[in-house]
């Protein structure tokens, strides 16, 4: 049975080419995607890795974007609904109630989501990306986990929900492994937004070119890669996975959700800016307007007396 977030996420497999396309189609939302999607990714890319007649599997968004990472119209949606006790502390089993999640749930619920993260890093298969428009948050940590990937110069890339969950988000062995400690630092320590022809020189991309080619040259590096033998590159794949894991990934596994659980359950001190309070109060858009404003500093003016 197809479930209703299907359509969000479309999914192609041609035979004859032996790839499989896993598109992003939440289009209005910046192709966001929520925990029904996330699921639905997940269990297409179990069908890939059985499916011994794939060899390339591509991940792209619908209308020139990539993903902006994880819906945050919700931010606690994703922990479930919590309920209500009674004043004696027993569980009367009636009244749902919006609240914040318990530190046990944050940390069962964040080993389950990191675990998805954990298998792209370790997909069987080879991962391209076609990656354009924007790369944020979830959406930036899956363009960085593909195998080759072909990114615009103009996309714009970062983790910018670091700004009101904390600097510990996020796979944090892949960011200083693909990005290098300095730029790592940078991105999760001010939650910048920078376009990718920021990084081209450090190679972070497989390729980065004109937004009008990302499409064929992302196609040109599935198409190559199909070319390799099956048994092969799934060898290749367990190898390299062994070779990370010995030389940057320790621990990474665990890691991700325990620093993710705690951050997510932050103490706010006045003048810190804090979203959920904030969208509560305002609203999603002016929420994250105020974010924006928040953490707004000038450039020094280096030319003036």
């Amino acid at each position: 049975m197809t479930s209703a977030a299907d359509d969000r996420v479309l999914f192609e497999v041609d035979r004859e080419t032996r790839i499989a396309t896993l598109t992003l189609n939440n289009p209005t939302q910046r192709n966001s995607y929520d925990a029904s999607m996330r699921t639905v990714m997940s269990r297409y890319l179990d069908e890939v890795a059985e499916d011994d007649d794939i060899t390339v599997v591509l991940l792209r968004g619908a209308e020139g974007v990539f993903s902006t990472g994880a819906d945050m119209n919700n931010a606690y949606g994703w922990y479930g609904s919590a309920r209500t006790s009674d004043r004696d502390g027993s569980d009367s089993g009636g009244e749902l109630a919006r609240s914040r999640p318990s530190q046990r749930r944050r940390l069962t619920v964040d080993r389950k989501a990191f675990g998805f993260y954990h298998n792209l890093m370790g997909f069987p298969k080879v991962t391209v990306g076609e990656i354009s428009g924007y790369a944020l948050g979830g959406g930036f940590e899956m363009a960085l986990m593909t195998d080759i990937s072909v990114i615009a110069r103009d996309t714009r890339i970062g983790m910018p929900a670091t700004r009101f969950l904390g600097p510990a988000l996020g796979s944090l062995h892949m960011f200083f492994h693909r990005l290098g400690p300095v730029q790592a630092r940078r991105l999760l320590l001010t939650g910048d937004i920078i376009r990718a022809s920021e990084v081209e020189h450090l190679g972070v991309f497989t390729e980065t070119c004109d937004a009008a080619a990302v499409t064929a040259r992302a196609r040109y590096w599935a198409e190559k890669a199909a070319k390799m033998p099956a048994d092969g590159v799934v060898i290749a794949k367990e190898a390299f996975r062994l070779v990370e894991q010995s030389q940057a990934y320790q621990g990474e596994e665990v890691a991700s959700y325990l620093f993710h659980a705690y951050g997510t359950n932050l103490q706010f001190a006045d003048g810190e800016f804090n979203f959920v309070k904030t969208r509560a109060q305002h609203g999603t858009r002016e929420a994250f307007r105020l974010r924006d404003e928040h953490f707004h500093v000038p450039e020094p003016d280096l030319g003036a007396e």
